[in-house]
């Protein structure tokens, strides 16, 4: 069986709760916004991926 995994629109598709959103929070002349998925570039984004991929392979 061959498998193929999109790391980049994989690592798009991991959420943030909602309880945590607020922290990723920013503000631009047009509103505050939050992230509702995991951005690149949060300090334990890449591990959190990790976590998830561990858990579905």
């Amino acid at each position: 069986m061959l498998s193929m995994l999109d790391g980049f629109l994989g690592y798009n598709q991991v959420e943030v709760s909602a309880a945590d959103q607020h922290k990723t929070a920013f503000t631009t002349p047009w509103g505050t916004f939050a992230y509702r998925r995991i951005p690149f570039g949060l300090i334990n984004a890449g591990a959190t991926f990790q976590r998830e991929m561990d858990l579905a392979f």
